[in-house]
C-alpha cells in the first residue's frame, strides 16, 4: 500500500483543507501534515497579515504622536538635544520624557520630594546628553533616578588616573 499523498488538515483556526503532499518525500508527509495542523489556514494567515499591516500603521502613528509630545515637552523644559544616531536620538527623547514624567509623578506628586529638589534632579538630567543612556534607563524605577543620574554625571568627572 502506498503512503497517502492527499491529507485532510484541520488547521489551528478550525478550518479544514485538503493538501496534496505528493511533492514531499513519503517519510516526511506525516510530520509536515502535523506541522500544518498547528498553523492557521491560508485565508486566516492572510487576514492576520492584513491585521499586522494595520497594526504597523497604528504603531507608526502612535510613535509619531509620542515623538511630537516628547519634543514639545523637551522644548518646554529646555532639555538639550541628545547625541546619537538619528533613530537613537528620537527614541532617547521619548525615553527621557517617559522616565522624567514617571519620576515626577512618583517622587513629587505622590512622594515627598519638593519642587526645588525636583529642579535639581532635572538640572542633573539636562547634563546627560547621550541618547543611549536614556534608552538604557527606560525600565528603571523612578525612585532610582537620582542615583542613576549621579552615576552618569560622575562618569563625566575626571579620574585621578586617566588610563582607568
Amino acid at each position: 500500500m502506498a503512503v497517502k499523498k492527499v491529507w485532510t488538515i484541520t488547521h489551528a483556526c478550525g478550518h479544514e483543507a485538503e493538501r496534496d503532499l505528493s511533492n514531499r518525500p513519503a517519510d516526511r508527509r506525516a510530520g509536515f501534515a502535523e506541522w500544518l495542523a498547528k498553523q492557521e489556514c491560508t485565508d486566516c494567515w492572510r487576514a492576520a497579515q492584513d491585521d499586522e499591516t494595520d497594526r504597523a500603521a497604528w504603531l507608526e502613528a502612535k510613535r509619531a504622536t509620542e515623538q511630537a509630545e516628547s519634543e514639545a515637552w523637551s522644548d518646554q523644559y529646555r532639555m538639550p538635544p541628545l547625541a546619537g544616531t538619528e533613530r537613537g536620538t528620537a527614541w532617547g527623547v521619548r525615553c527621557r520624557h517617559q522616565v522624567l514624567a514617571a519620576a515626577y509623578t512618583v517622587l513629587v506628586l505622590e512622594g515627598t520630594m519638593s519642587e526645588a529638589e525636583w529642579e535639581q534632579l532635572v538640572e542633573a538630567a539636562r547634563s546627560v546628553s547621550r541618547a543611549g543612556w536614556w534608552i538604557d534607563q527606560r525600565a528603571s524605577a523612578p525612585e532610582d533616578l537620582a542615583e542613576l543620574l549621579d552615576a552618569a554625571t560622575e562618569s563625566d568627572r575626571p579620574t585621578e588616573n586617566p588610563f582607568v
